[in-house]
């Protein structure tokens, strides 16, 4: 990935967030208080530094994306108002606009459905992926 691509994708992300980067001060509140942090591969501090020193290209890659909650624990937990939660969903955003759009077919949900999936998350699904 070019340096020019790096930096658009970042502005893309900070805009969709809405979120100073600047802000944080890498204290790790909002990982300690994550409560999926042991399935993350990157934890919601580590995606604000990642996106502000231009480290998109392995955010992008990791399933870290797609495991955070969006309980919000980690804005609740952060001195600064840094809002990591706003900064993995935009990131999540990014990535699903270049896969294109309508590629959850609904007609392949029940495939991937197991006993244990909550309703939400495939209403979830829905409103993030088929746009």
């Amino acid at each position: 990935m070019s340096e020019s691509d790096v930096c658009e994708l970042k502005s893309q992300i900070l805009e969709k967030s809405g979120v100073d980067a600047k802000k944080c001060m890498v204290c790790g509140k909002c990982s300690g208080t994550c409560p999926n942090y042991d399935a993350m591969e990157y934890h919601p501090h580590q995606f604000v530094q990642m996106v502000e020193n231009g480290e998109i290209a392995k955010l992008m890659e990791s399933s870290s994306i797609y495991r955070c909650l969006s309980c919000f624990a980690c804005l609740e937990r952060c001195p600064r108002q840094v809002e990591p939660v706003k900064v993995i969903e935009a990131v999540r955003q990014v990535v699903e606009i270049r896969r294109g759009p309508h590629h959850l077919d609904p007609y392949q949900v029940p495939a991937l459905l197991d006993d244990d999936m909550p309703q939400q998350a495939i209403v979830s699904a829905f409103r993030k992926y088929k746009r």
